[in-house]
Formats: structure tokens, C-alpha cells, sequence
């Protein structure tokens, strides 16, 4: 009687396991940077869009300002939904685990916004398109709130104790890194193409090069999330989806105080990238292409900022930074806005300068916080801070800023950032009256 061995994987050629090895915060880095630079190029794709494009295509029946005001009512759309999102994608990631949320929201998010390249205009379908560009932005802020895979709060939680701040800046270089691939894109398609041609076709390309990018970030996710190593990480640090209503019952003053703390930060950010485009493409004779090289360029600095953040909330702590920082942009509220109406020598100085502060509060508005989340709700808890915060900062802002602007000067579009500003003071404040209690 013969007796056969089972080949070993090794023999196999397969991987193997390795129970004992230490994941190292890199490993994590790197995922959730990719994750983030495909979230943020859908956004940025989205709101230069919302400027240069859908006022002409979807809303030509009224002038380029209130046809860019509709556009930036629509844009807020998905802020509204993405907290809906984040109730539904918690209760799938319970019922079947978190790569099945992931590829199921990613595919949601690309599929969303690689629908919208689709799109027919106002001249072909009338108010039906409005309502399909409505409903796919819809479609992509839901699909957002299950895109949080706790890659984040891992980083942080396993990153060494005197390096937290460096760390806590990681998922944040997403911002940046879409930004300059988006304007970019677009600044490259304007350039090349006849205004007819972009407007006919040429805007649709960024839109699929989402979903291209998506595609990769879920694999590139996936490769982390759902390995047994991963999987026992995240089990150890009790970062599992919980339910959001008992979150909210137990937590509801964090996430509340939480998701006011980084709005200088989120006001901030529409600040310096969307609603100065606006106001350049509507009162200016600028072309759009030179304004979205000069964000590039701005953004590259904003990308120093943040890495220069972590280093400094090592040594000063995020708490000290992030209320200095809101200092900061409540003094640039004052007088940097009507630097926009000051030619290219002030564009620049706005943009920069703007960059720089939102590099610095934005590197680490995402961790002041969530360390003060009891261990089994700081996953959930994370996600529904991030989603309220979002939506209080940076939802409305472009429109609001627009809109005050057009009724009382741009220097009245400060008042939006400086009311952000009080509020990351207050927040903070209260953070650290909770903290000592």
C-alpha cells in the first residue's frame, strides 16, 4: 500500500502565513494613503466639474452665477447622505465583514461617478438630467460613508506613542495627492481640446480615470484588510462595527464634540480649492487652466504642510497645533479673501498661504479626538465623527461663500471661515474640560 504526501505550499509555490509577524505602521500607510487619494480625486473630479462644466450643460436657462449656486446646492448633496451611508454600510459590515463593504462601496463610488461622465445635458433631457446628476451625487455620498475601512484609527493606534502626530497625518496626504491629479487632469484636457470639444466630451475622461482608480484602490485595500493578520489586528484593537444608534448613546458627546473640533480645517479646505475657482472663472477673464495650475502648485505646498504637521504635534501636541492653527485662519478670514480680486501676485499669495494653514490643521484634524472613544465604539464612532464634520465644515461651503460674496463682497466670505474657526476654539476647549474631568 503506497502512501502519498501532500504537497506543502511552499512546494507549491503559494504563500504562507506567517502568525508571528509584526505589522509595522508603514504596511498600513500605504493602503490608506491610496484609499484616501481615490476618495479625494473623486471629490476634486466632482467640484471643479461643478464650476467649469454643469452650469453650461445642466443649468443654461439662467445666468453663469446662479447656474454655478444650483451647481454647488447639488454638490452638497452627497454630505447630506454620506452620514445614511455609514448607517447602512455598518450594519453590512457586521452581517459580512468589511471587505464586502469595501468592494461593494467602492464599486458605489466608482460606479457613481463614472455614471455621471454618462450624463445626458439640460439641451437632451431637459430637468431630467438635473435630477440624474442630483441623484448620482446622491449615489456617490452614500456610497462614501462605507468607504471607512478603520485603516486610520489602526495607524494610529499602532504607531509608537512619541510618533502619533506623524502618523495621524498619513491618511490625510490623500487630499493633496487628489487634488493635484484632478486639477491637473482637467487643466491638461482644457489645454488641449477646443471649448466645444471639452464641453461636448472632454470633461466626461476625469470621470472615468475614477473609476480606473477606484478599482486599484480596492484591491490595494483588499490586499490589507482581509488578510488573518489584519483580521486579528483589528480584533485586538476592538476596531468592529458596532451598532451607530448605541455609538450615539453612549458616545453622542464625542462624536458631537468631535465633529466640531476640525470644521476650521473642512471650511478651510473648500476655501482654498473650490470656491476660489469659481470666483476666478465668474469675475475674472483668467483662464480656468492657469488657476488650476496655480492649485497644483498650491497644493504641492499644502502637501510639505501636512507632512510638516506631524512633526509638529509630536512636539507641541495636536491639540496646541490644531487651536493655533484655528488662530491662524480666523486671522486670514480678515483680509486674505479679497487677495482674489488682487491679480495673479495676489492668487498666488491666497493660495499658498491658504494652503499652508490647511495643510497644518487639516494634517491632524482627523486625531484629536478619537482617542477619547471608549476602544469598541472608536470604530464607528471615527466614521461618524469624519461624516458630521464634513458635512458642518465643508458641505455648504462653497455655496455659502459664494453667495455671501456676490451680496457682500468677498471679504464677507471670511465671516464662513472665521465662524469655523470659533468653533474648532470651542470644541477644543470643551474636549479638554471633558478630558480633565
Amino acid at each position: 500500500m503506497s502512501t502519498t504526501m501532500t504537497p506543502t505550499r511552499e512546494e507549491l509555490g503559494l504563500p504562507t502565513f506567517k502568525p508571528h509577524h509584526a505589522i509595522s505602521p508603514g504596511e498600513i500607510a500605504i493602503g490608506v494613503i491610496i484609499g484616501r487619494t481615490s476618495e479625494f480625486f473623486d471629490f476634486f473630479v466632482y467640484a471643479i466639474a461643478s464650476v467649469l462644466v454643469f452650469p453650461k450643460l445642466f443649468f443654461p436657462f439662467v445666468d453663469p452665477l446662479t447656474g454655478t449656486l444650483y451647481s454647488f446646492a447639488i454638490f452638497a448633496l452627497a454630505f447630506i447622505a454620506r452620514p445614511f451611508g455609514s448607517l447602512f454600510f455598518m450594519a453590512l459590515d457586521r452581517a459580512y465583514g468589511r471587505g464586502v463593504k469595501l468592494t461593494i462601496a467602492l464599486f458605489g463610488l466608482g460606479g457613481s461617478t463614472a455614471a455621471i461622465a454618462f450624463l445626458p445635458t439640460y439641451e437632451t433631457m431637459g430637468n431630467t438630467a438635473i435630477w440624474l446628476l442630483a441623484i448620482f451625487r446622491i449615489a456617490q455620498g452614500f456610497a462614501l460613508g462605507g468607504t471607512w475601512d478603520g485603516l486610520a484609527s489602526l495607524l494610529a493606534l499602532n504607531a509608537p506613542e512619541n510618533r502619533r502626530g506623524w502618523w495621524a497625518m498619513v491618511p490625510q496626504l490623500g487630499a493633496p495627492f487628489g487634488l493635484i491629479v484632478a486639477s491637473a487632469l482637467f487643466a491638461y484636457m482644457i489645454a488641449v481640446l477646443p471649448a466645444a470639444d471639452f464641453l461636448e466630451w472632454g470633461w466626461r475622461y476625469p470621470f472615468f480615470v475614477a473609476l480606473a482608480i477606484n478599482v486599484v484602490a480596492l484591491f490595494a485595500r483588499l490586499r490589507i484588510v482581509v488578510t488573518e493578520e489584519f483580521q486579528t489586528l483589528f480584533e485586538s484593537r476592538d476596531l468592529q462595527p458596532v451598532s451607530v444608534m448605541g455609538t450615539v448613546s453612549k458616545e453622542g458627546r464625542t462624536v458631537l464634540i468631535g465633529a466640531f473640533a476640525p470644521l476650521a480645517s473642512f471650511a478651510m479646505f473648500h476655501m482654498v480649492t473650490v470656491f476660489p475657482l469659481s470666483w476666478v472663472f465668474l469675475f475674472t477673464r483668467e483662464a480656468p487652466t492657469r488657476f488650476l495650475l496655480i492649485e497644483v502648485l498650491a497644493a504641492v505646498f499644502g502637501l510639505v504642510a501636512v507632512l510638516f504637521s506631524g512633526r509638529l504635534a509630536d512636539r507641541y501636541g495636536r491639540r496646541t497645533l490644531l487651536g493655533t492653527c484655528a488662530v491662524g485662519i480666523a486671522v486670514f478670514s480678515g483680509f486674505a479673501p479679497q487677495l482674489l480680486d488682487a491679480g495673479t501676485a495676489g492668487e498666488l499669495t491666497f493660495m499658498i498661504g491658504g494652503f499652508i494653514l490647511l495643510g497644518l490643521s487639516f494634517g491632524q484634524s482627523s486625531g484629536v479626538v478619537a482617542s477619547a472613544f471608549a476602544t469598541d465604539h472608536r470604530y464607528t464612532g471615527s466614521a461618524l465623527t469624519s461624516d458630521l464634520a464634513w458635512l458642518f465644515g465643508a458641505g455648504f461651503a462653497p455655496l455659502a461663500a459664494l453667495l455671501l460674496s456676490t451680496h457682500f463682497g468677498l471679504i464677507a466670505s471670511g465671516g464662513y471661515l472665521l465662524s469655523g474657526a470659533l468653533a474648532t476654539l470651542l470644541a477644543l476647549w470643551l474636549n479638554k474640560e471633558l478630558a480633565s474631568r
